[in-house]
């Protein structure tokens, strides 16, 4: 066994690629075009590397727990991960190096990034061309948002992020990871990299049960519950309200039981110093002369 101890930021800490690339691929040329359009943009594979799921010949594995293997495997600092349909046909990759660049000067707590999200209720920053338009662009970027469209993220790898393991298929896991990246205490934005994506999107079945998974999950996650630790009991809720009441209410209770226990004290010296008479056969002095 060796006995070799290293201190963490000792040593310099260093990714073996600038991106990884990574995708679910269902269609084997439609993927490979995707790359290719990847390389002639910059990304080349001396400090890029190109992962994939093979689906081809089936889903067997879904986005959220295939994506994972991607985040796993990943060994860039950032992980790109999109859809096979996706061409870098307009920016390059030193525009996507500057983007990054600009949004880490600007918020050093950014987690992910990406093409397509939204940043409030009935509020879109999209910056893309797809079925819908070409060279959408709605906002100067970068912009804040809450979830992002799943067909282009950027994910800064030292973030530690990951989707969740108790949802699967297709949908929604953009939002989600942005959702676990605000519950970290990270950010998420879309940026102003413009590529084409070659699907408009689709509404199917699935689309919609995954809606519903999503939203249970996210409910029971979110939930007002109690925790108890080894030093104190929280009350966790959304209401600031209620967050404040409960911290009034610990304090309280905090001194309550403090005075229970300097009565309780009190009580059982006094109760002692009677025992301590009546054993030797005296009357308690209650300190009259």
């Amino acid at each position: 066994m060796s006995d070799v101890m290293i201190e963490v930021g000792a040593r310099p800490h260093s990714h073996k690629f600038k991106y990884s690339i990574g995708a679910l691929a269902t269609e084997p040329d439609q993927h490979a075009a995707s790359v290719r359009s990847f390389r002639g943009a910059g990304f080349g594979d001396d400090d890029c590397e190109f992962l994939y799921i093979d689906n081809s010949k089936g889903n067997s594995l879904t986005a959220y727990d295939g994506l994972n293997h991607i985040l796993n495997e990943a060994r860039g600092e950032y992980v790109i991960l999109c859809h096979q349909d996706v061409l870098v046909d307009f920016d390059k990759r030193a525009d996507l190096d500057r983007c990054l660049r600009e949004l880490e000067e600007r918020d050093k707590r950014w987690a992910v990034a990406g093409n397509a999200g939204g940043a409030k209720p009935g509020e879109l920053a999209i910056r893309i061309t797809d079925p819908h338009g070409v060279g959408q662009k709605t906002h100067d970027f970068p912009q804040r948002v809450f979830s992002l469209d799943e067909n282009f993220l950027v994910i800064k790898r030292d973030a530690r992020l990951s989707f969740s393991a108790d949802l699967e298929g297709f949908h929604f896991y953009g939002a989600d990871i942005c959702l676990i990246a605000d519950v970290l205490g990270y950010r998420s934005y879309v940026i102003d990299f413009h590529l084409r994506h070659l699907s408009g999107g689709n509404k199917s079945p699935s689309f919609f049960a995954a809606r519903m998974a999503l939203a249970k999950k996210y409910a029971r996650a979110f939930r007002p519950r109690f925790v108890q630790t080894s030093c104190a009991l929280l009350y966790l809720t959304g209401s600031p309200v209620v967050s404040h009441l409960e911290w009034f209410v610990s304090r309280s209770a905090k001194y309550f039981i403090r005075l229970r226990k300097t009565a309780r004290g009190a009580l059982n010296r006094i109760m002692g110093f009677v025992r301590e008479k009546k054993s030797t056969g005296g009357r308690p002095d209650y300190g009259r002369s």
